[in-house]
């Protein structure tokens, strides 16, 4: 049996988890492909890989070059990248491993403090032989916005009235009466983003959210906010995004996740001077890299006896 496990950016899967006790050969793959071609030319000869989240998508038009592939592992519970349909028809099993947002959670807060509190600025001034630069924003009693009041949504909301903020949310499916029980206030989309001094973006990705955040909403939006997304890039329609950013519409944006990545070395985006960038890391900490490898390695042991665990299709 052969085993590919991809994106390993960090070189860290085969610390994390026994893949000896699977008596395989498992090779590691730590770059992106850059497309369809490099995916099916690399995996062509692979029975089973494990995908790390969404970083190297699978339609059916991929799955349908790969014969060879027998079983298809991804990290988390869920893989939008994954064409599960494709996969049955295939035959193919896919299978899921544990999660947990704690992570995405800290990363959010990690983010608003930055921005709020100016850190990369004044540590970049330190390190240059500066001190001080400018004057940041105090969090108590300003509104934090939370666009997707789900899990993580409720998670961050929860931080946010711990610093005194005063917490609203909207989302398409969300009730009055379900906010309230999260000792939130419901607003329409409009007061969200009109009134919200931090908005942060909490949705799943589809058909119907993308792009949720586009010009309308990014011009009901303060001049001193901050937008906030740790979600999936196109939520935000870029382009706005950036439009507005060139034009101060918005005070920051601090984001995680992008239309493309890796970010591409010369998009825009790297050069806005009020864009807080970070490597689409919320879910990259040791203990949640431990949960996915070693659930990996349980998947595939338990396909190769015939009792696949954790089934999407």
């Amino acid at each position: 049996m052969k085993v590919a496990v991809l994106d390993d950016y960090l070189h860290v899967a085969l610390s994390l988890a026994d893949w000896d006790s699977l008596g395989a050969r498992v090779d590691v793959f730590d770059t992106p492909f850059h497309d369809e071609e490099a995916v099916v030319a690399a995996l062509a000869d692979y029975e089973v890989v494990v995908a790390m989240r969404e970083r190297t998508p699978f339609p059916g038009s991929t799955l349908s070059r790969l014969p060879k592939l027998a079983l298809l592992v991804t990290t988390g519970p869920g893989n939008a990248a994954i064409d599960l349909d494709a996969a049955r028809r295939q035959g193919v099993t896919v299978t899921a491993t544990r999660y947990f947002p704690q992570p995405t959670v800290e990363l959010t807060w990690a983010l608003i403090l930055a921005a709020a509190r100016l850190i990369p600025e004044n540590v970049a001034s330190v390190r240059s032989g500066g001190w001080q630069v400018g004057l940041g924003t105090s969090l108590n009693r300003a509104t934090l916005g939370i666009l997707g009041l789900g899990v993580i949504g409720r998670r961050v909301a929860e931080v946010g009235r711990a610093f005194g903020m005063e917490t609203v949310a909207w989302s398409q499916n969300l009730r009055p009466e379900d906010a309230q029980a999260q000792g939130v206030t419901y607003v329409s989309r409009e007061e969200l983003f009109a009134h919200a001094d931090v908005l942060s973006v909490h949705l799943r990705l589809s058909e119907r959210t993308r792009g949720i955040v586009g010009a309308e909403e990014l011009h009901l939006m303060k001049p001193t906010a901050i937008l906030v997304n740790t979600s999936r890039g196109p939520l935000v329609d870029e382009a706005a995004l950036l439009d507005a950013l060139d034009q101060r519409r918005i005070a920051v944006a601090a984001l995680d996740v992008f239309d493309r990545e890796p970010l591409p070395a010369g998009h825009p985006l790297r050069s806005a001077p009020n864009a807080l960038l970070t490597p689409h890391v919320g879910y990259v900490t040791r203990d949640l890299f431990e949960v996915f490898y070693r659930d990996a390695v349980e998947d595939i042991a338990a396909w190769a006896a015939g009792a696949p665990v954790r089934v999407l299709a």
